[in-house]
This record gives structure tokens, C-alpha cells and sequence, in this order.
């Protein structure tokens, strides 16, 4: 009994530590984007039910946009105008610039086309679509920070396309099931092509490979990519239909939640920890 309880103790402890990390280092701003992204969330099911085959782009629009603003006023303090600016440009360049390659040449997630449905578009290449990998991108290097050893920038730029790989576990499929994009020839995973996840993989990798991100804040940005899980876990097992990638994704995802408290948590014992003299 008395370990349990001492157990629950650090717990307590652990959540009151992160809580006052996270009121230092989440802006306002960001707390109020993050606010109203959640409840858009929440409420986008609901809004579906109501709204016509229209309503799904519109929502999916209003959605990315609002996650991408938190990752933004999260970065744009600690790092500065100028090196948030640099870095949203490479990521939407990069990002568009990939995708463009893959819709027309096949390369290097397979041969998929997007559907109308998504607006604008530039080269058939929805212009939402930068803002996605932005809004994941920044907390997959916020998951990569927390699990990586210093100075192994090349094992960051990795962990930090599996992160945004993991996501796509519950993405592919449902914009799919929307028919925001179609494939050549589905695959086996719920109709994706597994080279999918491979392109993921690389892209995601070499985005961060030439950003080459500056220190972020951790709690904030992995609050977002911990939130995303939990949303898209709930939203396909329970609203969207999708039970199958509700569980994998929840599994793929979760290994990386999972995995940064459990290293938050002994890098936070560690520091407690009463030093030889």
C-alpha cells in the first residue's frame, strides 16, 4: 500500500511539475488557438451530420489551419519572426514540392491523384496541404527532441519522420474514406499502399534534415501531437467508422506518447535526484 501510494505521489508531482512547465512556455495566444481547435474538433463530427459533402473539405480546412496557428504561436516566441518564417517556408515547399512529384510521378509514396474536392489547388496539389505537415512536423521534433540523444541530428531528423509517419496510420485512411484522394491501386493497409509509409518516412526525414530545427518547446508541442491522438483515436473508432486505423493508430501513435512521458518522467527523477559529492 505504501508503494502505491508513493507511486501516486510522483504522479501527482510529475503532472503539477509539467503543468507549471506548460503555463511558462504555452503563449497565451497559443493557448487560445489551442482552445478553439480542440472544441472544432470535437464539434466536427456533429458538423458533418448536419452539413452536406461540401461541409468535410470546409471543416478539414478550418481544422488544419487552426492546429497549424497553435504550432505557430508556439514556435514564433521562442525561436522569432525569422526563423519560424524560414522554417514554415521550407516546410511548405518541401512538402508541396514532394507531393507534387508523388501525384504526378508515383514517387515516393505511390500513384495516388487528389480529387477537386480540396481547394485551391496548384499542380493538382491542394495548397492545405503544406499546413498539415507543418502542423505535425512541428510536434514530431518536439517528440524527436525528447528521445534523442544530443548531437545525433541525423537520429533526430529519423524519429522525427517515424512521429509524423505514425500519424498517417489514421490520415490515409480517412481522407481516403472522404475520397479527398484516391490511389492507383490500394494496398494493404485499410487500401493504402504500404510504400506510402515509406514516402512518409523519407519526406518527414529530409523536411527536418534541412530545417534542421532549433530547440522547441517540448510540453506544448507534444501537448498537440498527444491531443491529435487521442482525437483521431475517438473520432474514427467511434464517429467516422474506421475501427481498424482507430486501433492501429492509436497503437502507433501511442508508442511515441507513451515513450516521451516515460523519458520526461525519469529525466525529471534524475534531476531530483541527490548529487555525489
Amino acid at each position: 500500500m505504501h508503494s502505491i501510494a508513493t507511486a501516486n505521489q510522483q504522479r501527482f508531482a510529475h503532472l503539477r511539475a509539467w503543468r507549471q512547465q506548460l503555463n511558462q512556455t504555452m503563449p497565451p495566444a497559443a493557448w487560445t488557438l489551442y482552445v478553439l481547435w480542440v472544441i472544432f474538433m470535437i464539434a466536427m463530427p456533429h458538423i458533418l451530420n448536419w452539413g452536406d459533402q461540401g461541409t468535410i473539405a470546409l471543416s478539414l480546412s478550418i481544422s488544419v489551419l487552426l492546429q497549424s496557428a497553435v504550432v505557430l504561436a508556439v514556435l514564433w516566441p521562442q525561436w522569432g519572426a525569422m526563423a519560424t518564417i524560414r522554417a514554415a517556408v521550407i516546410v511548405a515547399v518541401l512538402s508541396w514540392g514532394m507531393e507534387a512529384i508523388g501525384a504526378s510521378t508515383g514517387f515516393p509514396f505511390g500513384s495516388y491523384d487528389y480529387t477537386d474536392k480540396l481547394q485551391p489547388q496548384l499542380f493538382h496539389v491542394p495548397l492545405l496541404i503544406p499546413a498539415a505537415w507543418w502542423m505535425m512536423l512541428g510536434p514530431s521534433w518536439a517528440v524527436a527532441q525528447v528521445l534523442t540523444p544530443r548531437h545525433r541530428f541525423v537520429v533526430f531528423a529519423l524519429i522525427s519522420g517515424l512521429a509524423i509517419t505514425a500519424w498517417d496510420l489514421f490520415l490515409d485512411p480517412q481522407m481516403v474514406a472522404w475520397n479527398l484522394w484516391v490511389w492507383e491501386t490500394p494496398g494493404g493497409y485499410f487500401g493504402i499502399p504500404w510504400v506510402n509509409y515509406l514516402g512518409w518516412l523519407l519526406t518527414g526525414t529530409l523536411i527536418t534534415l534541412v530545417v534542421r530545427p532549433k530547440s522547441v518547446p517540448v510540453l506544448p508541442l507534444f501537448l498537440v501531437y498527444a491531443t491529435t491522438w487521442l482525437l483521431e483515436s475517438v473520432g474514427l473508432a467511434f464517429y467516422f467508422g474506421l475501427p481498424g486505423p482507430a486501433v492501429v493508430g492509436f497503437l502507433g501513435m501511442g508508442v511515441f506518447v507513451w515513450a516521451v512521458v516515460r523519458r520526461l518522467m525519469q529525466t525529471e527523477v534524475k534531476s531530483t535526484m541527490p548529487q555525489r559529492s
